[in-house]
């Protein structure tokens, strides 16, 4: 015998009734938390610089359309948000780490950089007058250099070359290694000074970048 009309039939299971209805409310959690997720990596495209304090619970389900509490039922923490966000940016790039090889590093590099390119990220640049004076002249100096020792490659070789070794001899690079790998300071130099001698080999072999 039926139930009558407007009342719940309560002789089915409430784990049954709940499993009836969870795939809608699954699929709609689902499309909100895809939503949040677009909203949050739209955000990150459009930062002046990599600093991620602005992608916050409201400003993210502003972006969303959806509200601040919405956000947090999803998202605990911002930091498990701005993990998410991490996630589906790597997706979104298509760089893999996982069973990573060395031959395919350099391609990895570059479908990277491809990637970073479109976002509205601005390189900082040195803006105090006497270390950006002292910047220009050591990569003046470090371009004669690369020039006096490659009399045949075409300018765009030579500053790319001297471009990669300014970086090595950068402040950034040597505390990475550092701070990030752990390398003590000894270490650290002889690491980036075999990488000079690499390729200072490579300009004697006369093995050109392609420019």
């Amino acid at each position: 015998m039926s139930p009558p009309r407007g009342t719940k039939d309560s002789s089915a299971p409430a784990g049954e009734r709940r499993r009836y209805e969870s795939p809608l409310r699954q699929q709609q959690a689902s499309e909100t938390r895809d939503r949040i997720l677009g909203a949050g990596a739209d955000l990150v495209r459009g930062f002046p610089s990599w600093d991620w304090r602005g992608l916050t619970f409201r400003a993210v389900g502003e972006r969303a359309g959806v509200s601040e509490r919405t956000v947090h039922r999803h998202f605990s923490t911002e930091r498990k948000l701005r993990d998410a966000v991490v996630q589906r940016l790597t997706e979104e790039s298509g760089v893999t780490l996982d069973h990573l090889e060395l031959d395919e590093f350099s391609a990895l590099v570059t479908r990277m950089f491809s990637y970073l390119s479109s976002f509205a990220v601005t390189p900082t640049a040195v803006v105090d007058p006497s270390f950006a004076a002292i910047d220009q002249h050591r990569r003046n100096s470090l371009l004669e250099a690369v020039v006096r020792a490659t009399p045949d490659w075409s300018r765009s070789q030579r500053e790319m070359v001297a471009a990669v070794l300014d970086m090595l001899w950068n402040v950034p690079p040597y505390e990475r290694l550092v701070t990030a790998w752990h390398l003590e300071p000894e270490r650290a130099t002889r690491t980036v000074t075999w990488v000079i001698d690499l390729i200072r080999e490579a300009i004697r072999e006369g093995k050109r970048p392609q420019g």
